[in-house]
């Protein structure tokens, strides 16, 4: 059996290559961006997306994405990947998210049950240059504070902040030991007492009263994502039929089997036979604890779930399962997992399976994953899927309602966690010693983020007008 011998350079033999970077891509040279000659259509891109989707779903996911530009780039990966892959890059390559826009981070419960603060989409994940990830974050957080009406500096301001958390963070991961980085975690206790901090330094009385009401807003997520479960997913999902839960019906966003049957080309009969072998499949991936334990439920009802925004369209589920008793549920998430936008422009994954790629990636990135997080090939030929857990304590910012100070504080721990993520798959002492120790880096991101959401915006627009002239159809408000 082949094996592969692993490198050990030394610390400054790390460091060296960082600045060795520096000059094949200079900090500075990520201003100015413009968009290649040859850029294709946006508009194209997402039709060759939508040809694999649920085409009853495709206008949903138009409609989304219609609401703003921000909407707009949360469900154009694909669009700015094809726009990275001629941006400069260093060459140190990390495990990348893909899809690193601020709406892409959030809470959720750990195995221990304790709250943690991390990235929670991994759709598009494959090894690749670390800017990537980086300038989908800072571009998210340009557009989301153009989309809330943030003056121009308070706009660049959020920008500059997640990139330079970002750079900080990977600073201070350089100079950390191996598992410290493995163990490190942003956790609810940490969370909090970051924002009582930042409170504690607001000077003058409008600025304490923004504060103030950051504290309160964050306080009441959190104790919201404490109360999302299983148990709280019943009551709003399911409804007591003949003494039996199953899911409730809620077209085009939840549609149960036995309505959705036809879809497929099976009835629904066929279709929950078919869900519980998807089941039995997706078991043997798990480790033996787990499968024990997944082993003690069975499968009570299954319904097909729009999600999101990108992934509207996709073949996604849940399934309520139960275990001792109606008062024991288990809800359980599968998403179809398609091929990365990124391998259109990097190598391709090396695993076959879409959804191990995605699991993978996943559990290299966060600091905790589910403990149901797993993988299967779906019943028809080449659909692929991935499990976890449909509510574990999840809960994310309400992006659209932020102030000035909730999105700077915010944008500092997207860039702090963003940089853990990348730490524990790339080289952090490599990296650091790139991004250097001035403000350039965040300086050089924050102009291509201003330039790339005026590109955004353009593209928006062609979509707008799309929809307008009939080439596109979209299902507002759903």
């Amino acid at each position: 059996m082949a094996t592969t011998k692993v490198k050990h350079p030394s610390v400054e033999e790390r460091v060296d290559k960082g600045k060795k970077y520096r000059k094949k891509a200079p900090v500075s040279s990520h201003t100015g961006w413009v968009p290649a000659p040859d850029r294709p259509d946006p508009v194209a891109l997402l039709e060759e997306q939508n040809l694999t989707r649920e085409q009853d779903l495709v206008p949903v996911r138009h409609g989304r994405m219609l609401v703003s530009p921000f909407t707009f780039y949360r469900g154009a990966a694909k669009i700015m990947a094809a726009d990275l892959k001629d941006t400069p890059r260093a060459g140190l390559v990390v495990q990348l998210c893909g899809d690193a826009h601020l709406s892409n981070f959030g809470v959720f419960a750990s195995p221990e049950r304790n709250l943690l603060f991390d990235l929670n989409d991994f759709d598009e994940t494959l090894p690749g240059p670390f800017e990537y990830d980086v300038k989908r974050m800072a571009a998210s957080f340009t557009i989301a504070a153009r989309n809330n009406a943030f003056t121009k500096e308070q706009t660049r301001d959020a920008t500059l902040t997640a990139v330079r958390a970002y750079r900080e963070a990977m600073a201070e991961f350089a100079q950390m030991r191996t598992l410290d980085i493995w163990y490190a975690r942003l956790s609810e206790e940490q969370l909090m007492e970051a924002i009582d901090l930042a409170v504690a330094t607001q000077k003058g009385k409008a600025l304490k009263k923004a504060a103030q009401g950051m504290v309160k807003t964050a306080r009441q997520n959190v104790a919201k994502a404490h109360t999302r479960d299983s148990l709280q997913a019943l009551s709003k999902l399911a409804e007591l039929v003949d003494g039996k839960y199953r899911i409730v019906s809620q077209p085009p966003i939840v549609i149960p089997a036995r309505e959705l049957g036809e879809s497929f080309g099976m009835s629904a009969d066929e279709l929950q036979h078919a869900v519980r072998e998807l089941l039995r499949s997706y078991r043997t991936n798990l480790p033996d604890d787990r499968r024990l334990l997944l082993e003690r439920f069975e499968v009570i009802d299954v319904a097909r779930k729009v999600v999101g925004v990108g992934s509207v369209g996709t073949r996604a589920f849940i399934a309520l399962l139960q275990g001792r008793d109606q008062e024991d549920p288990l809800f359980l998430q599968v998403k179809e997992a398609t091929k990365s936008v990124l391998e259109d422009h990097l190598p391709k994954s090396k695993f076959k399976q879409p959804g191990e790629r995605v699991v993978q990636g996943q559990r290299m990135m966060q600091a905790a994953s589910d403990i149901f997080l797993g993988w299967t090939k779906g019943v028809q030929d080449n659909r692929y899927l991935y499990w976890r857990q449909l509510r574990d304590m999840k809960g994310s910012a309400v992006v659209e309602g932020m102030k000035p100070l909730g999105m700077t504080f915010y944008a500092n721990a997207c860039g702090w966690t963003l940089a853990r993520a990348h730490a524990r798959s790339g080289d952090p002492v490599a990296i650091a010693a790139y991004l250097g120790k001035s403000d350039k880096f965040e300086r050089s991101i924050t102009d291509f983020s201003e330039r790339y959401a005026d590109q955004n915006e353009q593209d928006y627009e062609a979509f707008a007008e799309a929809v307008r002239s009939g080439r596109l159809e979209a299902a507002e408000d759903v």
